[in-house]
Order: structure tokens, then C-alpha cells, then sequence
């Protein structure tokens, strides 16, 4: 109909509708409520549906003892009456006549549940230490919805608390808390402060209170003598109190941990550097409480790592950050260089080296000084990954028919995926071709490739040698070429004739003085003179750019002068004298 009402028409011609419906209603939790129901000249089965379940059939509540259906049947009412209202109750409930076949306007039944009554944390009496600030924490639970808490003092609302809700696992009560602070010198002994809970299902509120004692724990003050102090040297610690009533106990810790050797008002002991960061206590007990006081002594003591430095594996281009923290008293200076360098490069716990470049690896040192007390340090490593640098000497030398070798030296991080050889259209990253062989070799300072070349021949002094390395981040390639060594060099040549012609002439001396002194007699037993002359050979390599070290070859040859004709000659000069 265009009135909204639900209109059936009955198997004698007569419509069906409602003239009562459920409405809207709220409930305060434990009271009675009815919710409406009327559709006269209906005698069919009438349903009262909750959140879309079935209640019963007709009249028959029975799973539900607080439910009753009433009205006069005859008149086509089905009120359904909740005799005591409980959270379970609330929900959306219509009623439905099933052979005419309409259903009422849904009405939802909201059920107030009151607070719990309000609980005020530490009450009924809360005992204070004279001085302190005062926390106060009232909550009020199970309240739908949330109750609202006022704190009172003196019958006028105290204003400042702050409040927190939790809402419970059913998703419809919920639990308030409130704090309220009170600074020390707003808090009298003996007073009452009131919490108050209100919500709609109680509006008139609960309420409860706590009365304020203010104790006087005792008053203790902690000395320590003498300060500043070396460590390994002995201070006394006194602790003095006042306390009504008397003290009964002092009990002596440091950093927690209960000192079992110390008793009474004094403890001496001889500190070192932990004496510094970790506080002794002093806690003096009485009839009302006790009271805890803790003093640092301030111990002199040299450098002590508080964070180690940790060696660095970095990307070249990118930053290396190392954290190197001291701890020292008095106040310390912190040093970062490089090993091997003068310059300081921070005065900071963290050293950050931006950019790095390959030639930034190596050892960089942390050192931390504390004046007139001592002193430490710390080294670390850089290591930077980049492309293979390659260091050889650009010119090698081998001696023409014989076995030679050209080596090169690659430093590189991370190491060398591949390493190839190449010379004219040919390349060898290892093993042997032909003549050529590949080896290499990895040391503590990098990696050694040699190319060895058996029987060398002219032609391979005139080719050029690429060794060439790659890694993950980039390549280098050094040429090389390979020289030829003099097996004998002209000096020597020239020495030995020179040593042979004097040796020829002293030769003929001697036979002319033997011939005299022995004329006219054959000629028996006669050694021959024959002299060694050692010559001994250096050659240094041309220095290069990359070249750090020279390599001096050195080679003795022994070269032995020997003159067959000697015997004849000497016969032929002493036939004729």
C-alpha cells in the first residue's frame, strides 16, 4: 500500500496487515520490555524473528524462558515481552505472519547495561611517600555504552585525568580507565578522593573513594669520597639517613646486584672503570618503607671499546662507514688514519670515506687517547671491490732458442672471473697450444698468469702480448713485449780477446826463458797453460710506469782460453836458440 503497511488478502477475500509493529526501543539491562505486534482477522502461525532467526512457532517460546508471547489471540496480538532484559537481548527483531505471507518493520532493541561499580587501583587507603606525585587509577567495566568517570575532591569535579576504552570480546560493552595525576604539593594527608562512573543506564552514577596517607620513608643522602679517583684505588661510600620511625636495615647494591660483604651506613671498596657507568645503591628501610639513593663514582680510566669496528667489503664509487665508540673518563679524543699515513681523516666515533676508489683499501686505524691515563686503538680492513689492476713490467726479456716467460700480476676484489692471454689472431686463458702454455697462480697479494713460450724464435720478439683480466665490475689489459737477451754482450767478447793476447805473450816469454835454460833437450812433460776468465753478466730491465721492483738477471760464463798450438811453438823457438 502507499502507506508502507504490508497488506495481505485472506483466502476469504479479506486483507491481511499490520495494525501494531515492533518500533525502535531502548532497555536498561534486568527491566521488562514489550515489543508490539497486532494483525487482526489473521488466524495463521505468527513468527518473531531475531537478527534473522526464528524465537519458536507461534505462541511456543519455550527455548526462551524470559519470552512470552501476549495479547489476545483472537484479536491478532502477538506482543512479545522480554521479562528481563539482558545484553543478549539486544538485536533487530520482526514479527511475521506466514500464510498471508508480510513481515513488520524491523525494530531494534537496544539493551543499557550500567558499570560495574568503579575500582579505584590500591584503594580503599592509598599510603604516599611524602614528596612524591600522586597516580590515581579508577576504572569502570562492562558498560554499554562506555561509562564517563569524574574525579572529585572536596564535592568540585578535579579536571586533567586522562582516559582509555576497551572494548569488550561481545563488540557492544566496553571498560573505561582513567588516571589522574596529582602533583606533591597538591596532595593532603587524610583527604578523600572520590571516582564516579555514569552512562545512560545509570545516570544518577556509582561511585567510590580512597583516602590519602602520607608516609615518611626515610631521608637518606649518599656520599662518596675521595672523587675524582683512579681506578684500582679505594673510596668509602657513606649513607646517611633520617627516619621516623628508626632505620631498621640498609642494604648496599651495585647495578642490582645485592653486595653481601658491605653492612651499616658505610662501604668502601676499591673501584675500577664499571664504577663509572654502573651506580651503587644505598637502601635504607624503616617501619613505613624504604628509600633507594645510587651514585656513580667518577673513576679516571684509560680507552675501553664500547663498539668494535668491523672491517668493510665496499663497491668502488660507493661509501664506507666505520663506527668506532670509546668509552674513557675524563673525556677522550678519538683519531682515524690510515695505517701508514700521518693525516687524520676524523675526530668522530664514525669515520665515512665517500666515494670510495681502489687505492682507499687497506688498513685504517681508531684510536682513542684519554690525557695522562692511557690510550688504545683499533684497526680494521677496507676492502674495495673493482676491476682488475694489472702491475707487470711492460718489457720481459728470454734468450732466443730458450724456454721464456711473461708474467702478469693482478690485484683485484673481488677476484678475476678470467684471465686471457692474446698475441697476434691467437688466445689462451690456460693450458697449453702449440708452443704456449698458461699457468696462474693465486698469492696473498693477488694472482700471477705466465704465458711460457718453449723454443723461442725471432717472430716472438716482435709480438705484442695482451694480458687481460675481467671481474664483475670491469677489465684491464697490459701489453707486453718480450726482448731478447744478449747471451754474451760485447764487453765480455772484447775482455777475452784482450786477456787472450796478454796470456798469448806471457806465453812466450815463459817458453823463450824454459828453451834457454834447457837448450839442446827434447822437450818432455810440458803443461800447457790454459786460463779461466769468469765474467760475470748484469742486466737490469728498463723501468716502467707500474713497475715497483727491479729485477736484475745475472748470468757467469765461464769462458776458458786454450791455445792447441802452443806446443809446437814453443819447439820451434827453442830449436832455434
Amino acid at each position: 500500500r502507499p502507506d508502507g503497511k504490508w497488506v495481505r488478502v485472506n483466502q476469504q477475500g479479506q486483507a491481511s496487515s499490520f495494525t501494531q509493529q515492533p518500533q525502535d526501543q531502548v532497555v536498561i539491562a534486568g527491566q521488562p520490555v514489550t515489543l508490539l505486534c497486532a494483525i487482526p482477522e489473521y488466524n495463521g502461525v505468527v513468527l518473531w524473528i531475531k537478527d534473522g532467526l526464528a524465537l519458536g512457532i507461534g505462541r511456543d517460546l519455550s527455548s526462551y524462558p524470559r519470552y512470552l508471547v501476549v495479547g489476545d489471540h483472537q484479536s491478532g496480538e502477538h506482543h512479545l515481552k522480554i521479562l528481563r532484559a539482558d545484553l543478549q537481548d539486544d538485536a533487530v527483531y520482526e514479527c511475521q505472519a506466514i500464510q498471508a505471507a508480510i513481515r513488520s518493520r524491523p525494530a531494534r532493541l537496544t539493551v543499557l547495561v550500567p558499570p560495574d561499580d568503579p575500582v579505584i587501583m590500591g584503594g580503599p587507603i592509598i599510603s604516599l611517600r611524602a614528596g612524591d606525585p600522586l597516580n590515581l587509577t579508577c576504572h569502570a567495566d562492562n558498560a554499554k555504552p562506555a561509562a564517563s568517570i569524574i574525579w572529585m575532591r572536596k564535592g568540585e569535579v578535579v579536571n586533567g585525568a586522562t582516559y582509555s576504552k576497551t572494548l569488550l570480546r561481545d563488540g557492544k560493552r566496553e571498560s573505561i580507565m582513567s588516571t589522574l595525576f596529582i602533583a606533591p604539593s597538591d596532595i593532603e594527608n587524610g583527604e578523600n578522593i572520590v571516582c564516579r562512573a555514569t552512562n545512560k543506564a545509570i545516570p544518577s552514577g556509582k561511585e567510590t573513594s580512597v583516602t590519602i596517607d602520607i608516609q615518611h620513608p626515610p631521608l637518606v643522602n649518599l656520599s662518596v669520597e675521595p672523587q675524582p679517583v683512579l681506578e684500582d684505588n679505594t673510596v668509602k661510600f657513606h649513607c646517611s639517613a633520617k627516619a621516623n620511625p628508626a632505620v631498621t636495615q640498609y642494604r648496599w647494591a651495585k647495578k642490582g646486584q645485592v653486595i653481601k660483604e658491605a653492612s651499616g651506613d658505610f662501604y668502601e671498596t676499591i673501584v675500577d672503570h664499571t664504577f663509572f657507568f654502573e651506580p651503587v645503591s644505598c637502601e635504607v628501610t624503616n617501619a613505613l618503607g624504604s628509600t633507594n639513593i645510587s651514585r656513580t663514582v667518577d673513576v679516571y680510566f684509560g680507552p675501553r671499546m664500547a663498539t668494535e669496528p668491523q672491517s668493510l667489503l665496499v663497491d668502488l664509487g660507493s661509501d664506507a662507514v666505520f663506527n668506532c665508540a670509546w668509552t674513557g673518563n675524563p673525556s677522550l679524543t678519538i683519531v682515524w688514519m690510515k695505517r701508514g699515513s700521518g693525516v687524520v681523516l676524523s675526530n668522530e666515533n664514525k669515520l665515512t670515506l665517500k666515494s670510495v676508489r681502489q687505492e682507499d683499501a687497506g688498513k685504517y686505524v681508531c684510536r682513542a687517547v684519554v690525557p695522562r691515563v692511557g690510550a688504545g686503538e683499533r684497526e680494521v680492513t677496507l676492502t674495495v671491490n673493482g676491476p682488475p689492476i694489472i702491475s707487470s713490467t711492460q718489457t720481459q726479456h728470454a734468450l732466443h732458442g730458450q724456454k721464456g716467460q711473461i708474467k702478469c700480476f693482478i690485484r683485484s676484489t673481488p677476484p678475476p672471473d678470467r684471465i686471457a692471454w692474446s698475441w697476434k689472431e691467437n688466445v689462451l686463458e690456460s693450458g697449453t697450444s702449440g708452443r704456449y702454455t698458461v699457468e696462474t697462480v693465486s698469492t696473498d697479494e693477488g694472482v700471477i698468469s705466465t704465458l711460457t713460450i718453449s723454443n723461442i724464435v725471432r717472430a716472438d720478439f716482435q709480438t705484442i702480448y695482451n694480458c687481460t683480466a675481467w671481474n664483475s665490475f670491469g677489465s684491464d689489459t697490459e701489453i707486453i713485449r718480450l726482448k731478447e737477451q744478449e747471451s754474451v754482450p760485447m764487453a765480455v767478447i772484447i775482455g777475452v780477446a784482450v786477456g787472450a793476447g796478454v796470456a798469448f805473450l806471457v806465453l812466450m816469454a815463459t817458453i823463450v826463458a824454459f828453451c834457454c835454460a834447457r837448450s839442446q833437450r827434447n822437450l818432455k812433460g810440458v803443461v800447457s797453460g790454459k786460463n779461466d776468465i769468469r765474467v760475470e753478466i748484469v742486466h737490469k730491465e728498463p723501468s716502467s710506469g707500474r713497475e715497483t721492483e727491479e729485477h736484475p738477471t745475472i748470468k757467469q760464463l765461464m769462458v776458458r782460453a786454450s791455445f792447441p798450438w802452443e806446443s809446437h811453438l814453443r819447439w820451434l823457438l827453442c830449436s832455434h836458440l
